[in-house]
């Protein structure tokens, strides 16, 4: 379906015939010249020619000038200007006893003009969430939030400061739209500790990131081999869509810190600020129940708190992720604008947008959910997004909200991370592991490798747009957004020989799950580091995906032992090898029509033959319509079970795919990763006995 965004307020230029909605916007480099097709001969005014021929724009044009950007802004393109008035140039060279531009460096003008320069088209209406969903041309996120100008009016706030004029917002040119601002934006550009040490609220979390010696864990920023231009654009067909991809722009690192700020640790439990050992006592309560091993190590003691087993310094490296999320919004699946603002293709009323993201503490992972669905809300604010909550028919335990505030000062975004603020005390606890993670865990693959979402890969590109799926844009800014591949070596934990691995962008009309996938093409032979389970003990491991003929086999090993039988991706539900063609139901009321127990046959049918449908939650654009397509009633929506056995949680664990398929089978014995799934014997039951497990 093709979405069509309406300008409010729109003063001068022309009216945009197509706007994409707000996190449904492709990311393009930061960086690169747009294609030779792209200059063209034009009538309209350019954002080089918005800039030069409005005089109260003149110091923002100068400054575009020396950064030797006007020429990319006169050439055809999708771009955001966040432009400051001469005013505002003013007040910023001021703040920095400047009395004119000419006391600026080149450098300082290139850092002020890509500050303000994002590679997408953006007006005030998508401006919804806490930040811009494509990095400006610095490779920075800038914030987001509504409030009210001097005059009452509701405006944009960007980093918590600049807004964007009411009156002015929203311009519309050739190239893009024009953001008319009051303030010079600016981004810090320490690292993240240095961003938290200058925050007095935090300071006892800071004293023991530095006693601790986490810091040291927290220090890296990108990697300086990469370079995109190394890599040639490639291109594939998958299923029946031929597609191009690029390599990522970037191979950044970055962290995520939770933190509980001083008052919250000294309300709840009377911890005074600054008191490391009254917070080193809290963590030998929390973790010497979890290692009860460790307790009479030598490092469990105050005195050796950079020791790996201490419970201060695991309890610090679960407060962080090992990638930078850039906003609250990117730790649960993005949302979209389909028929109003939701999780992509996630049935919010049945079950919680959730993600699960890996931390620090070594085998450890935290769940991430925005509370939707209405019954299980218990006294939460809907929408909020928390930590480790489970509140459902069994267990109502709330566990730590995320503030998503976006405070002018002081900061929370630096150059290799970002931190937000919690209500209450994070902790890998008995709690978390026997209760709150013993649950069936689903990931999307952009979750599994946390280049993904790091790197601004995940969700990127425009999920409406499916008309280049079988007449690709190669052009350097796609109108739709951009398909990646990784070359070996840029995901951590995965080696792989004799294959292309790409990240397909999301499309609304595709049966699976957050509309995205990965996909293998040729002689395949993939190893990768599974998620940790929260406790050993007996897991199914299932992978979701959607079966068509131009698909091949793979053979499946975990811990380099071959599993079962080979999965033949070319056979989807009513083949003879599943439920065939008169067991399968494909009507949505018809399935939920079925009793209880019909649905737990069915169920125990198929887990019997090693699959399972696809979860019900899940939908897709039905037909390009606008309607909701349950992927639970589509053939070739395919959970099989890849194998059932002792996961060790102390463990590294790694799951192999290595080709199968005789010969070159379909689109070049293409494999495809949709989601993974890690679930209990609690959940999954023991031969068929039990309960019958949900099919959320």
């Amino acid at each position: 379906m093709r979405r069509k965004t309406i300008f409010k307020g729109i003063v001068g230029g022309l009216l945009l015939a197509m706007l994409i909605p707000l996190n449904t916007l492709m990311l393009t480099s930061c960086s690169d010249e747009p294609d030779s097709e792209y200059f063209y001969t034009f009538t309209g005014e350019m954002m080089s020619d918005y800039l030069k021929n409005r005089p109260e724009y003149s110091d923002f044009a100068e400054i575009v000038e020396r950064a030797g950007l006007m020429d990319l802004l006169a050439t055809y393109g999708h771009y955001t200007c966040f432009v400051p008035s001469n005013d505002a140039v003013k007040d910023f060279l001021q703040k920095r006893g400047l009395s004119s531009l000419s006391q600026l460096s080149d450098a300082d003008c290139d850092t002020i003009a890509r500050t303000h320069l994002v590679n997408n088209m953006y007006t005030t209406y998508d401006m919804t969430v806490d930040r811009l969903p494509t990095a400006n041309m610095m490779s920075r996120y800038l914030a987001t939030s509504s409030g009210f100008d001097n005059d009452s009016n509701a405006v944009i706030f960007l980093e918590g400061l600049a807004h964007i004029y009411f009156d002015l917002k929203d311009d519309s040119v050739e190239n893009g739209i024009m953001q008319p601002i009051d303030m010079v934006i600016e981004k810090s550009n320490s690292y993240i500790t240095d961003v938290m040490r200058d925050n007095p609220r935090i300071s006892t979390f800071y004293n023991a990131l530095v006693a601790t010696g986490v810091i040291d864990e927290v220090q890296k920023v990108v990697d300086p081999d990469w370079d995109p231009k190394n890599y040639e654009r490639e291109r594939h067909k998958s299923y029946q869509w031929s597609e191009v991809y690029w390599v990522p722009d970037t191979k950044k690192y970055g962290y995520t810190f939770f933190i509980e700020p001083d008052d919250v640790l000294e309300e709840k439990y009377g911890i005074a600020k600054g008191d490391i050992r009254a917070l080193y006592n809290k963590a030998c309560e929390i973790y010497d129940k979890v290692y009860p091993q460790d307790i009479s190590a030598p490092g469990h003691s105050f005195e050796n708190l950079t020791d790996s087993v201490n419970p201060l310094h695991r309890f610090i490296q679960y407060h962080i992720l090992n990638k930078y999320v850039a906003g609250a919004s990117d730790l649960t699946p993005m949302e979209v604008n389909f028929n109003g603002m939701s999780a992509i293709g996630i049935d919010e009323s049945l079950t919680n947008p959730c993600d699960w993201h890996f931390t620090l503490l070594p085998h450890t992972m935290i769940k991430v959910d925005q509370a939707t669905v209405s019954k299980y809300l218990g006294g939460s604010k809907a929408r909020d997004r928390f930590i480790n909550r489970r509140y459902d028919d069994k267990f109502s335990i709330t566990g730590q909200r995320i503030d998503p505030t976006i405070e002018t000062t002081p900061v929370h975004d630096a150059v290799n991370g970002h931190y937000f603020y919690v209500d209450d005390i994070v902790a890998f606890s008995e709690e978390v592991q026997d209760k709150i993670q013993n649950v069936r865990i689903r990931m999307d693959f952009t979750t599994i490798f946390p280049e993904i979402i790091g790197n601004g890969l995940r969700g990127v590109g425009n999920p409406f747009g499916e008309d280049d799926a079988n007449n690709p844009d190669d052009s350097s800014t796609p109108k739709n957004g951009r398909n990646f591949y990784f070359p070996m070596g840029y995901l951590d934990g995965v080696t792989f020989s004799n294959c292309l691995m790409v990240l397909r962008r999301p499309h609304s009309m595709y049966n699976v799950y957050q509309w995205d996938e990965i996909d293998l093409f040729g002689d395949y032979d993939i190893t990768f580091r599974l998620p940790p389970v929260p406790f050993s003990g007996e897991w199914q491991i299932r992978l979701g995906y959607t079966a068509f003929e131009t698909r091949g086999v793979a053979q499946i090993y975990l811990d380099g032992v071959p599993q079962g039988i080979p999965l033949d991706m070319s056979q989807n539900l009513t083949s003879a090898m599943y439920l065939g063609s008169d067991g399968f139901v494909d009507n949505l009321s018809q399935y939920d029509n079925m009793s209880e127990e019909d649905k737990a046959e069915q169920q125990k049918t198929l887990k019997n033959l090693g699959a399972y449908l696809y979860p019900r939650s899940i939908f897709c654009n039905e037909g390009n319509s606008g309607n909701r397509g349950y992927d639970i009633v589509y053939e070739s929506s395919v959970r099989r079970v890849l194998c059932q056995t002792y996961l060790d949680a102390t463990k590294d664990h790694y799951l192999r795919l290595r080709v199968a398929s005789d010969g070159k089978q379909g689109n070049d014995n293409e494999f495809m990763l949709d989601f993974l799934e890690l679930v209990p014997k609690s959940v999954y039951g023991v031969d068929g006995d039990g309960e019958m497990e949900d099919d959320l």
